[in-house]
């Protein structure tokens, strides 16, 4: 039943993706999801708060599904992943972090550890000690600067090309803690310094991937922006091209 419901679900992200149009908007074949071809806000797709609920009980029903059946389809690849790591680098085999999801709520991100031991404690720390001018906010201006001193494993090396080490992100989907698609789950140290406006992001559960990944490196405000445009016109069609655009970005690269 479960890969039945897979198969399924697989076919009718093909057949969306087969449409020119996002949501009722015309759009480019070329740059499916780019945002600025919605020209002002009141062209975006609105929805009552009777068919958000549905549309956000449909995606649950699916993340559930989905991750299920991957987990079982991918255990050989995940044990395989395990005891590579294990007779490679040593213990410990996952690498876990704390971050913010829906609504505030903390949980522990899953991943296959792609770092050496001093680099993973490295990396536990702060990013940077807090200035006085993040007590309106995270500056728009902001990026998050990746560590100096971390040192990939080899293993790491290629999990990371493959974006091999999120997968068991998927237990956290099963869970109920992320979704298989939405905005990127964010360290606490960051979230502790939001305004009301960067707030709103954390309205829906954090993504494996997600609409702000697809365009790349951004600032902080862009991202944001970005965040706020999946959640107000969140469904199940814009999901599907999401999930369409990561393979397609992935195959190519």
């Amino acid at each position: 039943m479960g890969l039945s419901f897979f198969n399924c679900y697989i076919i009718s992200l093909f057949r969306i993706g087969c449409s020119t149009s996002f949501s009722g908007i015309p759009i480019k074949k070329s740059e499916v999801l780019c945002m600025e071809n919605v020209r002002s806000r009141t062209q975006a797709r609105t929805t009552s708060p009777g068919n958000r609920k549905v549309n956000f009980f449909i995606k649950r029903l699916i993340d559930v599904g989905v991750s299920f059946t991957l987990l079982l389809l991918l255990a050989p690849l995940l044990l395989f992943i395990g005891i590579r790591i294990m007779k490679k680098e040593g213990k410990p085999i996952f690498f876990r972090q704390r971050r913010i999801g829906k609504f505030n709520h903390g949980f522990i991100v899953w991943q296959f550890r792609t770092m050496t031991n001093p680099s993973r404690v490295i990396r536990a720390f702060p990013p940077h000690p807090v200035p006085e001018s993040w007590d309106g906010g995270v500056p728009d201006e902001f990026n998050f600067d990746r560590d100096s001193y971390v040192t990939v494993t080899p293993t790491g090396v290629w999990l990371r090309k493959y974006n091999l080490h999120k997968l068991p992100q998927l237990w956290n989907v099963l869970k109920g803690d992320m979704s298989l698609v939405g905005p990127k789950g964010e360290i606490p140290e960051i979230v502790d310094h939001y305004n009301y406006y960067q707030m709103k992001r954390l309205k829906v559960r954090p993504g494996i991937i997600g609409y702000t990944e697809l365009k790349g490196e951004l600032n902080y405000s862009e991202k944001i922006r970005r965040d706020l445009f999946y959640i107000e016109n969140c469904s199940i069609r814009m999901d599907a091209r999401i999930f369409m655009q990561t393979i397609k970005s992935f195959l190519s690269s």
